[in-house]
């Protein structure tokens, strides 16, 4: 625990228990959130070939579990970090231009 609060500079255990309560909602919620979003958009659980259902629904959860997180971590009361998160994984995956422009119009 004291490693992830060193590497997250956290202060105290309660923001480290909201963060990873966080964590856990935005991960269950991103995957229960997928299916009904994909029926929605007219392509249902009997969709064939399956694996294509299977690999849409996993291209549909990284967004799905991105936007969540920041939601989620606002509800928390831990906006500042869950954006700092975000931002740092925009980066990762060359999309840093979003990050930027959130940013502009945060300020």
């Amino acid at each position: 625990m004291n490693k992830l609060k060193e590497r997250w500079n956290i202060d105290n255990n309660w923001q480290l228990i909201k963060i990873l309560i966080v964590f856990a909602i935005t991960g269950f919620s991103s995957l229960q959130l997928a299916k009904p979003f994909l029926n929605l958009i007219g392509i249902p659980e009997t969709f064939e070939p399956h694996w294509l259902y299977r690999v849409l629904r996993l291209l549909l959860i990284f967004p799905i579990y991105q936007v969540l997180l920041v939601f989620v971590g606002f509800v928390f009361g831990e906006f500042k970090f869950f954006w700092e998160f975000e931002k740092k994984m925009l980066y990762r995956i060359k999309l840093g231009f979003i990050a930027d422009f959130v940013d502009k119009k945060l300020k």
